[in-house]
């Protein structure tokens, strides 16, 4: 799985999925018929085979929130999952035919919509895929999406990937979602756990990215994050690590405009890269 630099922004790659059927804001139709036995089988081996895996290395509330998908044995129909996602946190998922631009990726979170891609991979992209299909979508993201505070947290980061947009920053404010919605970390009193959708819908990085000691682990600051670029096509070097999500909401109340500034005045830095004020965590 790997987002190109602008979260959700217009691809390198050729897309996937016909956007001839999205509306102006990039969503369309599930169209559930469309899947094939081959589809659903697909979806089921990845739901077991992540499943199996979880224990010991996702963090507790994924765990906990799992089961809100519903159906294990067929890729869910997104409707039966807003009949319960809806109540539990106000959020609702829409189908996308693939990677769509910043600022309506951007609008939708604002607005509780959460963009969910409805094509799955090939069995020939069945341990890697270059961007996100419904399974990574689906179980990478949704759960935590009916835990409230959580939720609170996506829905505030598009609030401010708009302002980001209109002032040139949306790249920067990628590298926030990037190293935290998508690969982050969590501390819990018996260890390490991913709450990241890229790790946890991996089986590899998953693995590597609570156990590895090659992987670099250090405390979440927002200024150091949004000058850390990062890898699409690799387990990533660096993982940034939060104590609660509600560090997460509260980090995102204040004016990033300043931060902004900062980045550019300071400059990036590499994904594999250690600075003096780092604050590492090992593991134990």
């Amino acid at each position: 799985m790997a987002v190109e630099p602008v979260v959700y922004g217009a691809s390198e790659r050729p897309p996937r999925g016909d956007y001839s059927r999205a509306q102006g804001d990039y969503t369309c139709r599930q169209n559930w018929a469309s899947y094939t036995a081959a589809d659903h089988e697909t979806y089921q081996r990845l739901y077991e085979r992540q499943t199996a895996l979880l224990p010991g290395l996702a963090c507790d509330a994924f765990i906990e929130a799992l089961p809100s998908l519903g159906v294990k044995d067929r890729i869910p129909r997104f409707e039966e999952i807003n009949e319960r996602l809806k109540p539990a946190t106000g959020w609702e998922i829409v189908a996308v035919p693939g990677l769509i631009p910043e600022r309506p990726f951007f609008d939708l979170l604002a607005n509780r919509r959460f963009p969910v891609t409805d094509w799955i991979r090939t069995p020939d992209e069945f341990d890697y895929i270059v961007e996100p299909d419904v399974f990574h979508d689906l179980f990478g993201h949704v759960p935590l999406l009916f835990n409230p505070v959580f939720a609170d947290y996506v829905q505030r980061y598009g609030v401010g990937g708009l302002k980001a947009h209109d002032l040139g920053a949306g790249e920067l404010l990628s590298r926030l979602y990037w190293y935290t919605i998508e690969f982050g970390l969590i501390r819990q009193p018996d260890g390490l756990r991913a709450y990241g959708a890229g790790i946890l819908s991996s089986s590899g990085e998953l693995r590597h990215s609570v156990t590895s000691p090659q992987a670099r682990r250090i405390a979440l600051d927002l200024l150091r994050c949004m000058r850390t670029r990062y890898k699409i096509d690799d387990y990533q070097a660096t993982y940034f690590v939060i104590d609660s999500f509600e560090q997460l909401f509260e980090i995102t109340a204040p004016d990033f405009t300043p931060l902004y500034a900062a980045v550019r005045s300071l400059g990036e830095l590499a994904a594999d890269v250690t600075i003096a004020s780092d604050s590492s965590i090992t593991l134990g």
